[in-house]
């Protein structure tokens, strides 16, 4: 039992708890991209032009307008016409210089019927996703594989923990609607199918039959969905070659 006679708590229960609060500051001030050392830092590509802050270079504030921190076009709805039937329009740091050094970034996620925000990652940011229009079946995994799936309706929200493999799937013969926001001004995404049947150069047969337990026949048909243009170029690469490279 803790004694607190006279109104005062132990030495070691007081440091204990600076410790706890440090830490907890710590993991957060960590959690997301690096403090912005200014009030802004508006992305430009002119080297000649440009102040270099936080990595990034930026343009001179004496030339900075409104317009640097506005972006037009949100509204347009994206061309869902494709095999995936959505399409999600990322507004981060390439298409928008006004987020430099703010640590946010949106996305438009639009979905034809039945259409598929296939599963993907985001390795730089956490992301918080709304639906705006539509019923949507969403969910994540986790690292251990454990997967956290709901139905997300009108005016729901989910968040998608950084780094962690998610989707969406419209469950509606209309069409349906979602915003998303990141704790990263260039959260990236890696869809999963395209990283594994879709890369430049190919991964070797010998990594995708042995990982999938498969043989190269369904590997090569799979690469044909994702990447057309993989499967009619034979780069001639193998275990062998890579090691007669390299030795």
């Amino acid at each position: 039992m803790v004694n607190t006679k006279g109104g005062r708590l132990p030495k070691l229960v007081i440091t204990t708890f600076c410790m706890s609060a440090f830490a907890m500051l710590f993991y957060v001030s960590d959690a997301s991209d690096p403090t912005p050392l200014q009030d802004f830092c508006v992305g430009i590509n002119d080297p000649n032009y440009a102040v270099v802050v936080n990595g990034k270079l930026c343009k001179n504030p004496n030339d900075v307008t409104v317009n640097d921190f506005l972006y037009k076009g949100f509204n347009v709805p994206g061309d869902t016409n494709n095999t995936q039937g959505a399409n999600a329009t990322l507004v981060d740091i390439t298409r928008f210089p006004g987020v430099n050094t703010q640590g946010v970034a949106m996305a438009r996620v639009d979905f034809g019927p039945y259409g598929l925000n296939t599963p993907h990652l985001h390795p730089r940011g956490s992301e918080i996703f709304a639906v705006v229009e539509g019923t949507l079946y969403a969910g994540f995994v986790t690292t251990g594989y454990k997967l956290y799936d709901t139905i997300l309706k009108k005016g729901d929200v989910i968040v998608f923990p950084q780094g962690l493999i998610h989707f969406q799937l419209n469950l509606g013969k209309k069409d349906a609607l979602a915003y998303a926001s990141f704790g990263s001004q260039n959260p990236g995404r890696v869809n999963v199918a395209d990283g594994v049947f879709a890369t430049t150069p190919r991964i070797l047969d010998d990594v995708l039959t042995k990982g999938f337990q498969v043989d190269e026949i369904l590997i090569e048909q799979l690469r044909s969905q994702f990447s057309p243009e993989n499967i009619s170029v034979n780069t001639g690469r193998s275990i062998l070659k890579l090691l007669s490279q390299t030795f």
